[in-house]
Formats: structure tokens, C-alpha cells, sequence
């Protein structure tokens, strides 16, 4: 029981989050021109059909067994033709970021629930006291990990769209290896330094200094701090 309760606390914020997160980029694209996740079914709010089975299930799980300093996953990624975008430098920033943007907000709406938990029952006050802690803790580092400057992450496409052509070309070839480089960089360097008696953690470090940040600032604008 203790277990399904455990689950029940980050399962529900962790479906929430990278659901209203893929969403948000199938919502956006077609008011930009593309209507590619409208026609495959990817605007939608059920969580299975985000669901990636390395993404979302092995590759945490692989995180949480070598002990790494910080756990992250991802969802199938919605489908969109950047190309077929109205703008599509601007309209692939706009749409890389929408997810993020959503996460932020998920953040900050789960952080104000907590002044309506008060006048839930006991039982039931805890329980949603916790699922709401975590839904500002996943929902942030959600966005703060997709907001690294490595395609196929927001923040690379982003960075893509905003940087000069030379550096932006530059950047997009990466994005067939960004995956396996995040990967490198999250688990086998710091396995490697921990070997050598080094700590090579820097990228885990950052982001999980920058997801405190954010945590902290949107504490104080709701009340919390």
C-alpha cells in the first residue's frame, strides 16, 4: 500500500506534466502554419499517446539504478513540418517553446493550489499536498532540462531558431546525436569520474541549481516565501 501510495504521488504530476507539455506544441503549431500533430491525433490530452517506452520508463529507471545525482525523461515528441510553418525560424521558437511555457504555468498553478488544500480533509490534504509539491518540482525541471541548447531539446531548437545561419546550421547537425550526447554527458562522464575519483556531474550540477532557482522565485510570487 505504502508503494501505490509512493507511485500515486509522482505518477499523476509526471503524467500531467509531460502530457500538457507535448500537447502544448501540437496546440501551438497549427496556429503557425503546420497542422501535422492535429492530423496524427497528437493534440491530446491522454497520456498514452506521449508515452515513449525508453523515454518516459527504461531510461529513468536506468538513471535511478546507476545513482545518478539527477533523474529526467522524455515523452514521444510531437510531430512538426517546421518547414511548413507560416515563419519557420520564428514559428519553430515559438513552438519549442510552448512547452516549456506550459510547464512554467503547470508550476505555478499547482504552487497557488496549495492555499486551497487548507480546507480539504486531513486524509486528503496530505495526499494532494504532496502530489501538488511534486507537480513544482517536475513540472520546473521539466522545463529547465528542455531548455538545454541541444536539439532535438526545446532549447536547441530555439537556440537554432534565434542564432545567426553559420552557428544555427552548426547546432541542427547535432540534433541526430543530441540524445546520445545528453545521455554521455548525464550518466557515463559522471560514471567515469567517478571512477578517477572526479566529479564530472557539471551538467546534472547546473540544471539541478537553475530548477532550484526557478522553484525558489515561483514560491515567493505565489505566497510561499
Amino acid at each position: 500500500m505504502n508503494q501505490l501510495y509512493t507511485v500515486s504521488v509522482w505518477l499523476l504530476p509526471l503524467l500531467f506534466a509531460i502530457t500538457f507539455h507535448e500537447a502544448a506544441h501540437g496546440y501551438v503549431a497549427p496556429f503557425l502554419g503546420d497542422d501535422t500533430a492535429s492530423r496524427l491525433g497528437r493534440v491530446s490530452l491522454n497520456p498514452l499517446r506521449h508515452i515513449d517506452p525508453f523515454g518516459t520508463i527504461l531510461l529513468p529507471g536506468l538513471l535511478l539504478l546507476t545513482g545518478s545525482q539527477f533523474l529526467f525523461g522524455y515523452a514521444k515528441p510531437v510531430p512538426v513540418n517546421f518547414r511548413a510553418l507560416r515563419n519557420p525560424r520564428i514559428g519553430m521558437v515559438l513552438v519549442a517553446a510552448a512547452g516549456p511555457a506550459m510547464n512554467i504555468g503547470l508550476a505555478i498553478a499547482s504552487a497557488l493550489s496549495f492555499h486551497l488544500a487548507v480546507y480539504l480533509p486531513a486524509t486528503v490534504a496530505q495526499w494532494a499536498v504532496l502530489n501538488l509539491t511534486n507537480a513544482v518540482v517536475i513540472n520546473v525541471l521539466l522545463a529547465v532540462f528542455n531548455l538545454f541548447p541541444l536539439p532535438p531539446l526545446d532549447g536547441g531548437r530555439i537556440a537554432v531558431g534565434l542564432l545567426p545561419n553559420v552557428m544555427a546550421r552548426q547546432l541542427a547537425r547535432l540534433e541526430p546525436y543530441g540524445m546520445v550526447i545528453l545521455i554521455a554527458v548525464l550518466i557515463f562522464v559522471p560514471l567515469l569520474g567517478s571512477q578517477l575519483g572526479l566529479d564530472l556531474g557539471f551538467v546534472s550540477h547546473f540544471i539541478s541549481v537553475s530548477t532550484a532557482a526557478v522553484i525558489r522565485v515561483i514560491l515567493r510570487l505565489t505566497g510561499h516565501g
